[in-house]
């Protein structure tokens, strides 16, 4: 008699991590590209290779203790984040409740992570596309910070911009946190996850990081 693995869908329904950010080697390693800085990491961990999907996006995924993820980078580039992410959704058949968007955010200071289950788009054109294509605020997401913008300068120049050298550290901190702040919310779910991962960071690690 053959067994199948049958994988059971995550707490929360999540069953598919999208992050965001630009195609190509001008934008690596820059702001805006938080969300697939924080892919790669948890593909790296898992040892998982991106490859071609059927529409524009990269995909892989990983059994979890027990689960199925899947992790994806759309290609359409920021603006049009949502067409990827519709088209995902419509390969796997999945919803809006199957999804765990991870993205930068200028509002919130470098070091700083929020856990939502739902909300606008807070100005982040990437996460305003999916809302528009998915016809829905109800997508969970992983918002961590890169500001605050300086004074006087444009939000789109600082987003494309790179870390600061002393920056750096806490940034990689930041990523740990997030990626553990996933992990926790897979074993857990999303009130214990906001809660516990909600939290503001360290006084001395806030003003370090500051731009």
């Amino acid at each position: 008699m053959e067994i199948k693995l049958v994988y059971i869908p995550l707490n929360d329904m999540v069953s598919l991590i999208i992050g965001l950010g630009n195609i190509g080697a001008k934008y690596k390693n820059s702001r805006h590209n938080f969300g697939f800085d924080l892919l790669n990491l948890l593909a790296d961990r898992w040892q998982a290779k991106p490859e071609p999907g059927q529409g524009d996006y990269y995909i892989t995924e990983k059994e979890f203790e027990g689960h199925l993820i899947r992790l994806a980078w759309p290609t359409t580039y920021m603006n049009n984040s949502g067409l990827a992410a519709a088209q995902i959704m419509a390969d796997y058949h999945l919803s809006a409740n199957d999804l765990l968007i991870v993205h930068d955010d200028f509002n919130l200071p470098l070091g700083k992570i929020r856990l939502r289950a739902d909300g606008s788009d807070g100005g982040h054109n990437g996460m305003a596309s999916i809302i528009y294509h998915l016809g829905t605020e109800k997508v969970p997401r992983l918002r961590m910070g890169i500001g605050p913008v300086p004074n006087g300068v444009d939000p789109v120049v600082f987003v494309l911009n790179r870390f600061e050298e002393n920056e750096l550290e806490i940034k990689q901190k930041m990523l740990d946190k997030a990626r553990e702040g996933i992990l926790y919310w897979f074993r857990n779910d999303a009130e214990k996850a906001m809660s516990l991962y909600n939290q503001d960071p360290a006084p001395d690690e806030a003003s370090s990081g500051a731009v």
